[in-house]
């Protein structure tokens, strides 16, 4: 019994199996919120994609631009969901620039120190009062 891989498939299907989300129903979620494109335009998680479609994914903070290589009904391993897609080379581009300004950004809060002064509080007051 050999299983030949489909030629067509759920896009919400292969979110989920090249493991950019933990669960279909996130994968869905994010397709009806409009967090990918597909070909460049807004689709619905039933849209059926195909080999050499290309997805623009907004996942947290990063970008992804993928061209979905192959096709599979199951989750395999992260090695073999790598196997599904190849990024292109401006997204891996922007996302390691982004990693980058990430790493040299302070934390936010970094500056504060305990609690605020009474000049603090006079300042939080006005602004918020």
């Amino acid at each position: 019994m050999s299983t030949i891989p489909p030629e067509r498939q759920r896009l919400d299907k292969w979110l989920w199996a090249a493991r950019f989300y933990k669960t279909r129903s996130l994968a869905a979620e994010a397709v009806a919120g409009g967090k990918v494109k597909l070909n460049g335009h807004t689709a619905k998680p039933a849209k059926e994609i195909k080999a050499g479609d290309l997805l623009v994914l907004s996942i947290g903070h990063a970008q992804w631009a993928v061209h979905v290589v192959s096709l599979n009904e199951y989750r395999r391993p992260a090695p073999e969901a790598q196997q599904l897609y190849a990024e292109t080379e401006e997204s891996r581009l922007q996302r390691a620039q982004a990693a980058e300004a990430n790493a040299f950004a302070p934390p936010p809060g970094a500056d504060l120190k305990g609690r605020p002064t009474k000049r603090d509080r006079r300042q939080i007051h006005r602004f918020s009062g």
